[in-house]
């Protein structure tokens, strides 16, 4: 299957969690992008537009350079938790990004769930 076809079904399912995934400045949504390298996520205001907190893998990686990739998005999360903590948000709605609940995906939530954020 070339990677053509793979982006587009993705972003096919990434608009079905999108109709039903909606954050507030009071319950942001969690959203990951994951591409080959590198892991993203950030707490987005649905409602005003704006980007509340925002993570990414260079803030993780430059300090341990022996973790694998799900190690780094475990921490990402925790990260993300602790800065979210920090403009005192607790609760957020998950957005997957249309990839599957495994893997990185599944290690951001966790740490963010580990790092005191509820879902």
């Amino acid at each position: 299957m070339s990677s053509y076809i793979k982006h587009i079904r993705r972003a096919r399912r990434h608009r079905r969690v999108r109709a039903k995934v909606y954050g507030t400045k009071k319950r942001p949504r969690l959203c990951v992008f994951r591409s080959h390298k590198y892991i993203y996520a950030q707490l987005i205001d649905d409602d005003n537009g704006h980007t509340l907190v925002s993570v990414h893998t260079a803030g993780v990686s430059s300090k341990n350079k022996k973790l694998t990739k799900t190690q780094v998005s475990y921490e990402i999360g925790k990260l993300l938790a602790e800065k979210a903590k920090k403009k005192k948000i607790t609760s957020v709605v998950f957005d997957r990004g249309g990839y599957k609940y495994h893997g990185r995906v599944k290690a951001v939530a966790d740490g963010a769930r580990e790092g005191g954020l509820t879902f």
